[in-house]
């Protein structure tokens, strides 16, 4: 599979990309970042290096297809549909720059990854799942306002450096209406 660029009102995403690396290591200093995505932590120049030079052969492979998202010429963030098994299923995962958050350019970006990533001409999925450690409320508002329908707790689900985490756990179909529904853990957490 080659890379595709998406573009929306604000923002264009294509692949990672070289000039992209001083931004996504300024990013990835954020401790939120740091707790609450794959990331490793400390994170170095050389981490985003190597991701970089990654992105196109995992593109290639159709496996991990990952969009770095630019408002103008400023990383807001990345998106990537993640664990592609040839089966329609995939995970999409993202992160968002620290000075990005808030502003509405997640649920912009994620809305055109997922219709490329539900359409016959894109990754024709019929399921995308979503997983986040327990307590990243934010990441969880994000998929509830994309649509993702929460399904539960995933015990000790998601490994990182200092070991594992329960992780919450949702998913949209292609055929959801992609209304918000009420989300039992966020309800609490209001």
């Amino acid at each position: 599979m080659k890379p595709v660029t998406l573009r929306t009102e604000r923002l264009v995403l294509a692949l990672p990309v070289a000039a992209d690396v001083d931004a996504i290591v300024e990013a990835c200093q954020d401790p939120d970042t740091q707790r609450y995505t794959t990331v490793p932590s400390p994170y170095e120049r050389r981490h985003a290096e190597e991701f970089v030079a990654h992105a196109a052969d995992e593109w290639a492979a159709g496996t991990n297809l990952t969009w770095a998202m630019h408002e103008g010429d400023s990383l807001a963030g990345m998106l990537g549909i993640h664990r592609v098994n040839g089966r329609g299923d995939g995970e999409l995962g993202y992160w968002l720059s620290p000075w990005a958050r808030g502003r509405g350019l997640l649920r912009e970006g994620a809305r055109a990854v997922i219709d490329w990533g539900f359409s016959g001409d894109g990754a024709n999925l019929a399921r995308l799942e979503w997983l986040a450690v327990t307590g990243n409320i934010a990441s969880a508002r994000g998929a509830r306002a994309l649509g993702f329908r929460y399904e539960g707790l995933r015990r000790r689900a998601l490994t990182n450096p200092e070991g594992r985490d329960d992780a919450w756990s949702a998913a949209l179909l292609r055929d959801d209406d992609r209304m918000p529904q009420p989300w039992p853990v966020l309800d609490v957490a209001g």
